[in-house]
């Protein structure tokens, strides 16, 4: 029988020589896997001692602990009796937000509204965030609105259809839920209830390389017809991105990967930073030493290098997935993405939601940049965007540029927050229904119908890039696979 702790003793353990932790009820010792933390160190010091599981739960998929602690980092029990149980009573206010009818939210703002009033700071801080001085987030939404729309009358609007394919798969609606991390933060149903969501309304599906769920229990309950992609961020041990494809393969609901390109350095986020989410502060008086550790940890498991050259080949080796590379923000990379056929299948013009260069262009820009200097890009690859979609206006206006697919990352994550499975479900329909009233005043019954003719792009295009094209220097580059 194992040892049992008092919750006192474990409490004693609480600097980086001496690091125990309580997580679900039983004692670890942490110490040496402090310096390691993906997250730094600072994230799990200020849960030495204590019982960490309500911090650890919400953001850490099963298996997590198995694959990054010794079996001797195990010491015991701890005594329930002894840890302290703070009673908790739900305030009158509080019990109302609880009470806020679905039905009643009627856009995003709602949702996101009522999200913020019921998570803790840490996990609206981790939704909201986004780079320096969140720019590109704002921008990125203000982009669909310098579009104007142009309705065409006496055109029989009667039925309007979102069917519609994505890489080959068919879909009820062009809209897809983007890979991002930690839903269990907003709602212990997680990525598994925007799944159950999904399948209500026939969505596709990006589940994030850092979600808060296995893959595996995401999609078990998938129906048969329910698609699926895997965010893939390069890990700087090539063997555990390897290990987690080799698991991706196995899952038939999963039809692509999608290889995120746009975060090889994380951005400086300061809601994160204030709200605990990332590592230790520095001061002026850092050591080199410390510097130079606090950069390993910031990128830890990030791999830095990918190129064209290796990463795509390195892919090929361990998957036969299709693969759409996510974070194309110039129209040279979308090019060059295009002579990456037949394994690059799609690309999605994105800039992390701003969360990861401020200043960086809105997808919207980058689509009107692609048109402009190698339109033929969207009869070699899908091409998809995500960013600042707010409206089904917005969803029209992407889709009128070219986009095949138009990603929302947020506005689920708020939805879930605010409602849990209903509350995304209702975020989905919401902009599906919207959607669906722009198409038929513009005078549209599907998708594919949609085009250039059908908005008013001159306030756009006055801001995109206007420089040379610089793709005779990728044609000279790459002529081999011309």
């Amino acid at each position: 029988m194992g040892k049992i702790f008092d919750a006192a003793e474990v409490a004693r353990h609480n600097t980086s020589q001496s690091c125990w932790v309580i997580l679900y009820g039983k004692v670890y010792d942490v110490t040496d896997f402090v310096s390691q933390h993906p997250g730094g160190a600072k994230v799990i010091l200020n849960l030495a001692g204590k019982d960490a599981t309500e911090e650890y739960d919400p953001v850490h998929p099963e298996g997590t602990l198995e694959g990054n602690l010794e079996p001797e980092a195990l010491l015991g029990d701890v005594d329930p009796t002894t840890i302290a149980q703070p009673e908790q009573k739900p305030t009158d206010s509080e019990k109302a937000i609880e009470d806020v009818p679905m039905h009643t939210l009627l856009n995003m703002d709602d949702f996101e509204e009522l999200a913020t009033r019921k998570v803790n700071k840490k996990a609206w801080a981790y939704y909201y965030s986004a780079a320096d001085d969140k720019i590109t987030k704002r921008w990125n939404t203000e982009a669909f609105r310098s579009i104007i729309l142009r309705p065409r009358v006496f055109i029989d609007c009667s039925e309007c259809d979102l069917d519609t394919m994505l890489l080959g798969q068919q879909v009820s609606l062009p809209i897809y839920v983007s890979p991002a991390a930690q839903a269990r933060l907003g709602h212990p149903s997680g990525e598994a209830g925007i799944a159950e969501a999904c399948r209500s309304i026939g969505a596709l599906q990006i589940i994030s390389n850092s979600a808060s769920m296995t893959p595996e229990q995401i999609v078990a309950n998938a129906s048969s017809d329910q698609v699926f992609g895997w965010q893939l961020y390069v890990n700087d041990d090539r063997s555990k991105s390897e290990a987690m494809i080799s698991r991706i393969n196995k899952l038939s609901a999963i039809k692509f990967i999608a290889l995120t390109l746009d975060t090889p350095v994380m951005g400086k986020r300061e809601d994160d930073q204030r709200f605990g989410n990332v590592i230790d502060e520095l001061t002026e008086q850092s050591s080199p030493e410390t510097l130079k550790h606090r950069e390993k940890q910031v990128f830890a498991g990030m791999d830095p290098t990918l190129t064209w050259a290796e990463t795509l080949a390195w892919l090929a080796k361990h998957t036969r997935l299709p693969v759409i590379l996510k974070g194309v923000q110039t129209h040279e990379d979308a090019y060059i993405a295009s002579l990456h056929r037949p394994q690059v299948k799609g690309i999605i013009l994105s800039n992390h939601g701003g969360r990861s260069l401020d200043t960086s262009p809105p997808a919207v820009h980058t689509l009107l940049e692609i048109r402009k200097y190698c339109p033929e890009v969207f009869d070699q690859v899908e091409v998809w965007i995500d960013g600042g979609v707010r409206r089904g206006t917005d969803v029209v206006k992407a889709l009128c540029l070219g986009a095949k697919g138009v990603g929302i990352g947020r506005p689920p994550l708020w939805g879930l927050a605010a409602g849990g499975v209903e509350g995304v479900k209702r975020t989905l329909q919401i902009l599906a229904d919207e959607t669906k009233t722009c198409m038929r005043l513009l005078g549209v019954q599907r998708v594919e119908q949609l085009g250039m003719h059908h908005i008013n792009t001159r306030i756009a295009e006055g801001q995109i890039y206007d420089g040379p094209s610089g793709l005779e220097a990728c044609r000279a580059k790459y002529r081999s696979k011309l």
